[in-house]
């Protein structure tokens, strides 16, 4: 794949309040119908991208006499979040490893607990549902987040890609990806379409969500300090200072909850999760490319998708993403490279660092149309497979 020519963006990050016209920016914009209509064909790529995965699954499951409804919306992630749901967090800290719920961050099992309680289904039908939902709006703002540097076809060969990835059958379980990378797609668009403060709330709830949502508000963040070296504006200003404050609240939560002010890293460690600058990650991959004669299948796998990633970024930066996204994935594969945490998740925790897809969008939208549909097929073939291989077969969680 070639990257000389570096592709020339359609917008850079506009001035707060000077947002251009775009795919139904948060906050302004075209109508939100012509807006959908401007993103059907992305959805509509998407949603036939993960149904394919759905429909593997379901054929590999029943062949095995599995239900498919347990591994989408109660096992494993999803399990953890329906009992905070049911029941709400620890008191304590304790001293069991892997055992301790302040670990997972509120926003989703709030969400689950608040519509099952007007709505007819149960927490599990709920929690699914709305990861579902979730994923549609994060497809949408990964779309949104391509046409606005590239193009419309970019914008739908990212979602396609995204919809691809080999993990990609986590979109639709119950665990929190999905509403993750919409809550970062969308406030990353905000921040290229000048809609600072609208970024910095959306990087609140994105800090609510996941550990890693301290990346969305360093984008956000950076790109505030960025406009206030160009123009001073209290807006701005605000924008900086509000994006933390959903990460930095629920980790302080944690904190008074449990009477420590390092209350949530020491829940992290009981879960084996501390960075370590690389040195687990190092020794867990040279392990299985060089010494382990047969490797697991599905860590092969999330080896190879930590290697792509850091060259995937290394052409992001020669292409000169705009320098939100650029902090947000830098921050991402900095937290899941250097962690001496488990390892099988590593892969699924990289889903919301879609700008890395980026250069591989742009190379396919130049290529020929025989060379892109052969290159598409075979990505989603390969995601239908290796999601059904790691639902059925691994051993561990997703």
């Amino acid at each position: 794949m070639s990257t000389t020519v570096r592709p020339t963006s359609r917008a850079t990050t506009a001035p707060e309040g000077e947002a251009r016209s775009g795919s139904a920016p948060p906050g302004g914009g075209p109508a939100p119908l012509h807006a959908l209509r401007y993103a059907a064909p992305a959805l509509l790529a998407y949603l036939a991208v993960r149904g394919t995965g759905l429909l593997l699954l379901t054929v590999w499951a029943h062949r095995q006499r599995h239900g498919v409804w347990p591994i989408l919306a109660t096992q494993w992630d999803a399990d953890w979040y329906l009992g905070i749901a049911d029941h709400g967090y620890a008191h304590e800290l304790g001293t069991a490893y892997s055992a301790n719920n302040l670990a997972f961050f509120p926003l989703y099992p709030m969400l689950v607990k608040a519509v099952a309680a007007v709505t007819p289904g149960t927490h599990a039908s709920t929690g699914l549902a709305l990861a579902v939902i979730a994923s549609l709006a994060a497809a949408w703002g990964v779309f949104a987040v391509g046409d606005r540097l590239h193009g419309r076809r970019v914008g739908v060969l990212l979602t396609v890609l995204w919809a691809a990835l080999p993990v990609g059958l986590v979109q639709w379980m119950g665990y929190t990806e999905s509403l993750f990378t919409a809550l970062a797609a969308w406030s990353l668009y905000a921040v290229l379409t000048g809609h600072l403060l609208t970024a910095a709330w959306l990087a609140v709830l994105a800090g609510l969500t996941r550990p890693t949502g301290i990346a969305v508000a360093a984008a956000v963040t950076v790109a505030a300090l960025l406009a206030l070296r160009r123009r001073f504006r209290v807006r701005t200003l605000a924008a900086a200072a509000i994006a933390p404050l959903g990460w930095c609240g629920y980790v302080g939560w944690v904190g008074l909850r449990l009477g420590r002010w390092d209350g949530y890293f020491a829940v992290q460690r009981l879960w084996r999760n501390e960075l370590d600058g690389g040195r687990e990650t190092l020794r867990l991959m040279r392990r299985l490319l060089v010494y382990d004669r047969t490797p697991e299948l599905f860590l092969v796998v999330v080896t190879l998708t930590l290697v792509v990633s850091v060259v995937l970024f290394g052409l992001s930066v020669w292409d000169r993403q705009p320098v939100p996204l650029l902090v947000l994935t830098a921050v991402l594969l900095a937290i899941v490279l250097g962690s001496g945490g488990v390892y099988f998740p590593r892969a699924r925790f990289l889903l919301p660092a879609f700008p890395l897809l980026l250069p591989l969008a742009l190379h396919l939208s130049r290529a020929s149309r025989r060379y892109r549909m052969l290159a598409l097929t075979g990505a989603v073939a390969g995601s239908a497979y290796c999601g059904a291989y790691m639902a059925l077969v691994h051993p561990g969680a997703p």
